[in-house]
Protein backbone atom coordinates (compact mmCIF):
# COMPACT_ATOMS: atom_id res chain seq x y z
CA UNK A 1 0.00 0.00 0.00
CA UNK A 2 1.63 3.22 -1.05
CA UNK A 3 1.76 6.05 1.75
CA UNK A 4 -0.96 8.82 1.76
CA UNK A 5 0.05 11.93 2.13
CA UNK A 6 -2.04 15.22 2.87
CA UNK A 7 -2.64 18.03 -0.04
CA UNK A 8 0.44 19.98 -0.12
CA UNK A 9 -1.38 23.10 1.24
CA UNK A 10 -0.60 21.40 4.76
CA UNK A 11 2.83 21.63 4.22
CA UNK A 12 3.09 24.95 3.99
CA UNK A 13 1.14 25.72 7.19
CA UNK A 14 2.54 24.83 10.63
CA UNK A 15 0.02 24.32 13.99
CA UNK A 16 -1.23 28.03 15.55
CA UNK A 17 1.31 28.04 17.73
CA UNK A 18 -1.21 28.74 21.15
CA UNK A 19 -2.81 25.26 19.55
CA UNK A 20 1.08 23.44 20.41
CA UNK A 21 2.38 26.24 23.33
CA UNK A 22 -1.04 25.37 25.60
CA UNK A 23 -0.38 21.75 25.26
CA UNK A 24 2.85 22.31 27.00
CA UNK A 25 1.54 24.65 29.43
CA UNK A 26 -1.07 21.15 30.02
CA UNK A 27 2.01 19.42 30.90
CA UNK A 28 3.39 21.53 33.28
CA UNK A 29 -0.36 21.94 35.19
CA UNK A 30 -0.13 17.82 35.28
CA UNK A 31 3.24 17.85 36.44
CA UNK A 32 1.74 20.11 39.52
CA UNK A 33 3.12 23.35 38.41
CA UNK A 34 1.31 26.55 39.03
CA UNK A 35 1.08 28.39 35.72
CA UNK A 36 0.33 32.20 35.45
CA UNK A 37 -1.33 32.43 31.33
CA UNK A 38 -1.20 36.00 30.44
CA UNK A 39 -0.14 34.58 26.72
CA UNK A 40 -4.11 34.85 25.21
CA UNK A 41 -6.15 37.37 24.20
CA UNK A 42 -9.39 35.41 25.38
CA UNK A 43 -11.59 37.68 27.74
CA UNK A 44 -12.17 35.76 30.75
CA UNK A 45 -15.38 38.92 31.37
CA UNK A 46 -18.89 37.92 31.79
CA UNK A 47 -20.82 39.56 28.74
CA UNK A 48 -23.78 41.79 29.81
CA UNK A 49 -26.21 40.01 32.13
CA UNK A 50 -29.19 40.61 29.64
CA UNK A 51 -27.04 39.10 26.89
CA UNK A 52 -26.87 35.82 28.61
CA UNK A 53 -30.06 36.21 29.81
CA UNK A 54 -31.52 36.63 26.27
CA UNK A 55 -29.64 33.57 24.82
CA UNK A 56 -30.99 31.33 27.71
CA UNK A 57 -34.54 32.27 26.79
CA UNK A 58 -34.26 31.91 23.20
CA UNK A 59 -32.79 28.68 23.62
CA UNK A 60 -35.26 27.56 25.66
CA UNK A 61 -37.99 28.12 22.44
CA UNK A 62 -38.86 24.83 20.46
CA UNK A 63 -38.62 26.67 17.01
CA UNK A 64 -35.18 27.97 17.70
CA UNK A 65 -32.94 24.89 17.19
CA UNK A 66 -33.29 24.29 13.27
CA UNK A 67 -31.24 25.56 10.91
CA UNK A 68 -30.92 29.22 10.38
CA UNK A 69 -30.51 31.52 7.00
CA UNK A 70 -26.76 31.57 6.26
CA UNK A 71 -27.37 35.08 5.92
CA UNK A 72 -27.78 35.64 9.77
CA UNK A 73 -32.00 37.09 10.97
CA UNK A 74 -32.65 40.30 9.61
CA UNK A 75 -32.70 41.44 13.01
CA UNK A 76 -28.89 40.70 13.42
CA UNK A 77 -28.23 42.75 10.22
CA UNK A 78 -30.20 45.83 11.52
CA UNK A 79 -28.00 45.55 14.80
CA UNK A 80 -24.89 45.62 13.24
CA UNK A 81 -25.84 48.73 10.88
CA UNK A 82 -26.71 50.93 13.76
CA UNK A 83 -24.55 50.17 15.59
CA UNK A 84 -21.59 51.27 12.81
CA UNK A 85 -23.97 54.13 12.51
CA UNK A 86 -23.76 54.98 16.10
CA UNK A 87 -19.99 54.23 16.78
CA UNK A 88 -18.40 54.30 13.77
CA UNK A 89 -20.45 57.06 11.64
CA UNK A 90 -20.59 54.95 9.19
CA UNK A 91 -23.92 53.78 7.24
CA UNK A 92 -24.26 50.40 5.57
CA UNK A 93 -27.08 48.98 4.23
CA UNK A 94 -28.35 45.82 6.40
CA UNK A 95 -29.30 43.68 3.25
CA UNK A 96 -26.31 43.73 0.80
CA UNK A 97 -23.82 45.25 2.87
CA UNK A 98 -23.57 43.34 5.77
CA UNK A 99 -22.89 39.52 6.31
CA UNK A 100 -22.81 38.25 10.38
CA UNK A 101 -20.03 35.71 10.79
CA UNK A 102 -18.96 32.77 13.05
CA UNK A 103 -16.44 34.94 14.56
CA UNK A 104 -14.49 37.07 12.53
CA UNK A 105 -11.20 34.61 12.54
CA UNK A 106 -13.15 32.16 9.60
CA UNK A 107 -13.44 35.23 7.61
CA UNK A 108 -10.10 35.64 7.27
CA UNK A 109 -9.80 32.39 5.21
CA UNK A 110 -12.92 32.85 2.91
CA UNK A 111 -11.50 36.41 2.38
CA UNK A 112 -8.80 34.89 0.81
CA UNK A 113 -10.84 32.15 -0.81
CA UNK A 114 -12.93 35.00 -2.46
CA UNK A 115 -10.56 37.07 -3.75
CA UNK A 116 -7.27 35.55 -4.44
CA UNK A 117 -6.63 33.07 -7.15
CA UNK A 118 -3.62 30.68 -6.65
CA UNK A 119 -0.37 32.74 -7.29
CA UNK A 120 -1.90 36.50 -6.85
CA UNK A 121 0.07 38.29 -4.20
CA UNK A 122 -1.05 39.06 -0.76
CA UNK A 123 0.24 41.66 1.21
CA UNK A 124 0.70 40.84 4.92
CA UNK A 125 2.21 42.94 7.83
CA UNK A 126 5.19 42.13 9.41
CA UNK A 127 4.51 41.37 12.22
CA UNK A 128 0.94 41.13 12.33
CA UNK A 129 -1.75 38.01 13.17
CA UNK A 130 -0.11 34.88 11.75
CA UNK A 131 -3.66 33.48 10.14
CA UNK A 132 -3.24 36.65 7.37
CA UNK A 133 -0.09 34.26 6.65
CA UNK A 134 -1.85 30.60 7.04
CA UNK A 135 -4.74 31.41 5.40
CA UNK A 136 -2.98 33.16 2.11
CA UNK A 137 -1.05 29.98 2.23
CA UNK A 138 -3.92 27.84 2.06
CA UNK A 139 -5.64 29.79 -0.72
CA UNK A 140 -2.50 29.28 -2.48
CA UNK A 141 -1.62 32.76 -3.03
CA UNK A 142 2.25 34.46 -3.33
CA UNK A 143 2.79 36.11 0.08
CA UNK A 144 4.73 38.99 0.04
CA UNK A 145 5.27 40.52 3.46
CA UNK A 146 5.15 44.69 4.43
CA UNK A 147 7.36 45.94 7.15
CA UNK A 148 5.83 47.59 9.91
CA UNK A 149 8.68 49.02 12.40
CA UNK A 150 8.59 50.83 15.81
CA UNK A 151 10.41 53.83 14.30
CA UNK A 152 7.54 54.38 12.21
CA UNK A 153 4.68 54.32 14.57
CA UNK A 154 4.00 50.45 13.24
CA UNK A 155 2.58 52.20 10.44
CA UNK A 156 3.08 51.25 6.75
CA UNK A 157 6.20 53.12 4.96
CA UNK A 158 3.96 53.91 1.81
CA UNK A 159 7.56 54.93 0.07
CA UNK A 160 8.68 51.10 0.59
CA UNK A 161 5.13 49.47 -0.72
CA UNK A 162 5.29 51.43 -3.87
CA UNK A 163 8.59 49.93 -4.23
CA UNK A 164 7.46 46.51 -3.70
CA UNK A 165 6.26 43.93 -7.07
CA UNK A 166 2.61 45.20 -6.84
CA UNK A 167 1.34 44.29 -10.17
CA UNK A 168 0.16 40.65 -9.24
CA UNK A 169 -1.33 42.06 -5.73
CA UNK A 170 -4.92 41.64 -4.89
CA UNK A 171 -5.33 41.66 -1.07
CA UNK A 172 -3.85 44.26 1.27
CA UNK A 173 -4.16 42.77 5.53
CA UNK A 174 -4.74 45.70 7.35
CA UNK A 175 -5.12 45.84 11.38
CA UNK A 176 -5.56 48.95 13.65
CA UNK A 177 -5.33 49.22 16.49
CA UNK A 178 -2.69 46.86 15.38
CA UNK A 179 -2.67 43.57 17.24
CA UNK A 180 0.44 42.88 18.16
CA UNK A 181 1.90 45.82 18.99
CA UNK A 182 -1.26 48.25 19.48
CA UNK A 183 -0.54 50.95 17.41
CA UNK A 184 -3.43 52.96 17.05
CA UNK A 185 -6.08 53.77 13.92
CA UNK A 186 -6.39 57.46 12.63
CA UNK A 187 -7.78 58.86 10.05
CA UNK A 188 -4.83 59.96 8.01
CA UNK A 189 -3.39 56.28 8.05
CA UNK A 190 -6.53 55.48 6.66
CA UNK A 191 -6.89 57.97 3.73
CA UNK A 192 -3.53 56.51 3.19
CA UNK A 193 -4.75 52.81 3.05
CA UNK A 194 -7.20 53.40 0.56
CA UNK A 195 -5.59 56.03 -1.45
CA UNK A 196 -2.82 53.22 -1.77
CA UNK A 197 -5.93 50.68 -2.68
CA UNK A 198 -7.13 52.27 -5.24
CA UNK A 199 -3.94 53.64 -7.16
CA UNK A 200 -3.57 50.09 -7.73
CA UNK A 201 -6.47 48.18 -7.64
CA UNK A 202 -5.68 45.81 -4.45
CA UNK A 203 -8.42 45.24 -2.26
CA UNK A 204 -7.86 46.38 1.19
CA UNK A 205 -9.12 44.31 3.97
CA UNK A 206 -9.14 45.44 7.39
CA UNK A 207 -9.20 43.56 10.66
CA UNK A 208 -11.05 46.03 13.77
CA UNK A 209 -11.35 43.65 16.29
CA UNK A 210 -9.86 45.99 19.09
CA UNK A 211 -11.37 49.73 18.11
CA UNK A 212 -13.24 49.75 21.84
CA UNK A 213 -10.57 48.21 24.43
CA UNK A 214 -8.61 51.00 25.96
CA UNK A 215 -9.69 53.15 23.03
CA UNK A 216 -12.17 56.61 23.30
CA UNK A 217 -11.94 57.09 19.64
CA UNK A 218 -13.31 53.88 17.49
CA UNK A 219 -12.70 54.26 13.79
CA UNK A 220 -13.41 52.53 11.22
CA UNK A 221 -11.71 51.89 7.69
CA UNK A 222 -15.02 52.56 6.00
CA UNK A 223 -15.48 56.08 7.33
CA UNK A 224 -12.94 57.37 4.79
CA UNK A 225 -15.12 58.86 1.42
CA UNK A 226 -15.02 55.84 -1.63
CA UNK A 227 -13.48 53.30 1.12
CA UNK A 228 -16.56 50.26 0.27
CA UNK A 229 -15.85 50.69 -3.22
CA UNK A 230 -12.08 48.83 -2.50
CA UNK A 231 -11.82 48.12 1.14
CA UNK A 232 -14.32 45.27 3.46
CA UNK A 233 -13.57 45.21 6.90
CA UNK A 234 -14.11 42.38 9.38
CA UNK A 235 -15.78 43.12 13.11
CA UNK A 236 -16.08 40.70 16.21
CA UNK A 237 -17.95 40.62 19.11
CA UNK A 238 -15.51 38.67 20.97
CA UNK A 239 -13.41 41.42 22.84
CA UNK A 240 -15.48 44.54 23.06
CA UNK A 241 -18.29 42.25 24.16
CA UNK A 242 -16.38 39.29 26.25
CA UNK A 243 -18.18 36.91 24.10
CA UNK A 244 -15.08 34.90 22.54
CA UNK A 245 -16.68 31.45 22.88
CA UNK A 246 -19.67 32.71 21.38
CA UNK A 247 -18.06 33.33 17.80
CA UNK A 248 -19.94 36.17 16.71
CA UNK A 249 -18.32 38.47 13.93
CA UNK A 250 -19.46 40.37 10.54
CA UNK A 251 -17.59 41.83 7.45
CA UNK A 252 -19.05 44.82 5.77
CA UNK A 253 -18.14 46.31 2.78
CA UNK A 254 -19.88 47.29 -1.30
CA UNK A 255 -22.99 45.18 -2.77
CA UNK A 256 -20.78 42.95 -5.16
CA UNK A 257 -17.60 42.28 -2.52
CA UNK A 258 -20.18 40.72 0.02
CA UNK A 259 -22.32 38.66 -2.96
CA UNK A 260 -19.16 37.29 -3.55
CA UNK A 261 -17.82 36.25 -0.08
CA UNK A 262 -21.45 34.62 0.18
CA UNK A 263 -21.03 32.67 -2.04
CA UNK A 264 -18.05 30.85 -0.05
CA UNK A 265 -19.18 31.17 3.25
CA UNK A 266 -22.02 29.57 1.74
CA UNK A 267 -21.16 26.26 0.71
CA UNK A 268 -18.47 26.08 3.99
CA UNK A 269 -21.41 26.30 6.92
CA UNK A 270 -25.07 26.34 7.63
CA UNK A 271 -25.78 29.34 9.51
CA UNK A 272 -25.13 29.86 13.52
CA UNK A 273 -27.46 29.22 15.98
CA UNK A 274 -30.61 31.40 16.72
CA UNK A 275 -30.46 32.10 20.24
CA UNK A 276 -26.39 33.30 19.70
CA UNK A 277 -27.87 35.92 17.09
CA UNK A 278 -30.58 37.05 19.45
CA UNK A 279 -28.05 37.56 21.99
CA UNK A 280 -26.11 39.65 19.76
CA UNK A 281 -28.14 41.47 19.04
CA UNK A 282 -28.78 42.57 22.77
CA UNK A 283 -25.20 43.09 22.93
CA UNK A 284 -24.99 45.12 20.42
CA UNK A 285 -27.82 48.01 22.21
CA UNK A 286 -25.25 47.68 25.16
CA UNK A 287 -25.17 51.59 26.33
CA UNK A 288 -21.57 53.83 26.50
CA UNK A 289 -21.79 52.74 30.24
CA UNK A 290 -20.78 49.38 29.05
CA UNK A 291 -17.44 50.09 27.32
CA UNK A 292 -16.76 52.49 30.03
CA UNK A 293 -17.13 49.88 32.70
CA UNK A 294 -15.00 47.01 30.60
CA UNK A 295 -12.55 49.81 29.56
CA UNK A 296 -11.81 50.80 33.18
CA UNK A 297 -11.41 47.22 34.53
CA UNK A 298 -8.86 46.71 31.52
CA UNK A 299 -7.32 50.67 32.44
CA UNK A 300 -6.42 48.46 36.06
CA UNK A 301 -4.93 45.42 34.68
CA UNK A 302 -2.96 47.65 31.86
CA UNK A 303 -1.20 49.69 34.96
CA UNK A 304 0.07 46.35 36.50
CA UNK A 305 0.99 44.84 32.98
CA UNK A 306 2.88 48.03 32.50
CA UNK A 307 4.72 47.32 35.96
CA UNK A 308 5.69 44.00 35.19
CA UNK A 309 7.35 44.99 31.53
CA UNK A 310 9.34 47.69 33.34
CA UNK A 311 10.87 44.89 35.52
CA UNK A 312 11.80 42.60 32.58
CA UNK A 313 13.84 45.34 31.47
CA UNK A 314 11.17 45.69 28.47
CA UNK A 315 10.67 49.54 26.70
CA UNK A 316 6.66 50.19 25.66
CA UNK A 317 4.77 53.05 24.05
CA UNK A 318 2.16 54.23 26.62
CA UNK A 319 -0.03 55.17 23.89
CA UNK A 320 -1.14 51.55 22.72
CA UNK A 321 -4.46 50.68 22.51
CA UNK A 322 -6.25 47.17 22.47
CA UNK A 323 -6.04 43.38 24.68
CA UNK A 324 -2.21 43.42 25.16
CA UNK A 325 1.04 45.22 26.16
CA UNK A 326 3.65 44.92 23.45
CA UNK A 327 7.12 45.52 24.68
CA UNK A 328 10.85 45.66 23.51
CA UNK A 329 13.04 43.62 25.28
CA UNK A 330 16.62 44.30 26.97
CA UNK A 331 19.46 44.64 24.19
CA UNK A 332 20.98 41.79 26.40
CA UNK A 333 18.37 39.21 25.60
CA UNK A 334 19.08 36.78 23.24
CA UNK A 335 15.66 36.77 21.63
CA UNK A 336 11.82 36.99 22.87
CA UNK A 337 11.40 33.21 22.48
CA UNK A 338 13.94 32.99 24.65
CA UNK A 339 12.86 34.87 27.27
CA UNK A 340 9.68 33.83 26.92
CA UNK A 341 10.74 30.03 27.80
CA UNK A 342 13.01 31.10 31.00
CA UNK A 343 9.75 32.75 32.40
CA UNK A 344 7.69 29.83 31.29
CA UNK A 345 10.10 27.39 32.89
CA UNK A 346 11.82 29.18 35.57
CA UNK A 347 9.13 31.51 36.87
CA UNK A 348 5.46 29.76 36.04
CA UNK A 349 4.39 32.67 33.65
CA UNK A 350 3.71 32.27 30.36
CA UNK A 351 2.93 35.51 27.71
CA UNK A 352 3.84 35.84 24.34
CA UNK A 353 6.94 35.82 22.37
CA UNK A 354 7.23 38.67 19.49
CA UNK A 355 8.44 35.80 17.27
CA UNK A 356 5.39 34.72 16.38
CA UNK A 357 3.76 37.63 14.82
CA UNK A 358 6.82 37.92 12.28
CA UNK A 359 10.46 38.31 12.11
CA UNK A 360 9.68 42.15 13.20
CA UNK A 361 8.26 41.03 16.47
CA UNK A 362 11.56 39.25 17.72
CA UNK A 363 13.20 41.50 19.94
CA UNK A 364 9.40 41.63 21.29
CA UNK A 365 7.39 40.42 24.25
CA UNK A 366 3.16 40.58 24.30
CA UNK A 367 1.31 40.37 27.04
CA UNK A 368 -2.38 39.66 27.45
CA UNK A 369 -5.18 41.97 29.62
CA UNK A 370 -7.12 38.55 30.07
CA UNK A 371 -6.37 37.74 33.44
CA UNK A 372 -7.48 39.28 36.95
CA UNK A 373 -5.66 41.60 38.79
CA UNK A 374 -4.56 39.57 41.54
CA UNK A 375 -3.26 37.22 38.62
CA UNK A 376 -1.27 39.97 37.13
CA UNK A 377 0.26 41.02 40.68
CA UNK A 378 1.45 37.49 41.42
CA UNK A 379 3.65 37.22 38.00
CA UNK A 380 4.75 40.71 39.25
CA UNK A 381 5.82 39.06 42.83
CA UNK A 382 7.31 36.19 41.22
CA UNK A 383 9.59 38.19 38.68
CA UNK A 384 11.17 40.38 41.42
CA UNK A 385 11.42 38.34 43.84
Amino acid sequence: MKKILPAKRVETIEEYYFAGKLKEVARLKAEGRDIISLGIGGPDLMPAEDVVDTLCASARMPGNHSYQPFSGIPELRSAFAHFYEQHYGVTLDPVSEIQPLIGSKEAVLHVSLTFLNPGDGVLVPNPGYPTYTSASRIAQAEIIPYDLVEENGWQPDFEALERLPLEGVKLMWVNYPHMPTGAPASRSLFEKIIDFGRRHNIVIAHDNPYSFILNSEPMSILSIPGAKDIALELNSLSKSHNMAGWRVGMIASNPEFIKWFIKVKSNVDSGQFRPVMEAAVCALRQPASWYENLNATYSRRRAVAEKIMTSLGCTFDPRQKGLFLWGRIPPEVESSEALADNLLYEKGIFLTPGFIFGTNGDRYIRISLCADEQTLLRALNRITN
